[in-house]
């Protein structure tokens, strides 16, 4: 793995899907509300814009965009997993060299990143995110799903409330923006 690269353009915009450990796990709708003041206090810290984000029970997807002169995404991912996990009550059963590392051990280490290279890939990662939640069959559609930026697209006419009703077996379709 030494010799990944992660591309790190000052002001761009970021796609990231973010995993618990515990691939089962329920942690992240139950502390949602710890979720959420975990990225506020960290956004106050080291800005960035939240373009889109859906939290699911064992992960979550989210677009970015960064700061002109600024492409630290992983300071910030680090900070909020930290800060997530420090604040949770000590109730999981913890591997001795997490213990030994002093870790929580709620988190997968790594992230998925991808830089959004044009309009179109980042339309198409808008959706991915908001239909989420629906691939994984939490929910009949896309509106129904409480944890997602997606009523707040709603609010600001980027999406149709029944958005995504169309969507075909095949994977085709997520509907229209």
């Amino acid at each position: 793995m030494s010799d990944y690269r992660r591309a790190r353009v000052s002001g761009a915009t970021y796609f990231f899907t973010v995993n618990l450990r515990d691939r089962h796990s329920g942690l992240l709708v139950r502390e949602v509300e710890l979720l959420r003041a975990t990225v506020r206090a960290t956004k106050a810290r080291h800005p960035f814009h939240i373009d889109a984000w859906v939290v699911l029970p064992d992960h979550l997807h989210c677009l970015w965009t960064l700061p002109e002169g600024d492409a630290d995404f992983a300071l910030r991912w680090k900070v909020i997993k930290f800060a997530f996990a420090k604040r949770l009550p000590p109730t999981e059963a913890r591997p001795a060299t997490l213990l030994a590392r002093g870790e929580r051990g709620i988190w997968q280490r790594r992230y998925w990143e991808h830089l959004i290279r044009d309009e179109r890939d980042y339309a198409n990662h808008m959706d991915y995110i908001h239909f989420n939640p629906v691939k994984h069959a939490y929910v009949d559609r896309v509106a129904d799903w409480p944890y997602s930026s997606f009523h707040r697209a709603v609010r600001q006419g980027l999406y149709p409330k029944d958005w995504g009703a169309d969507y075909r077996d095949d994977g085709e379709s997520y509907g229209e923006a």
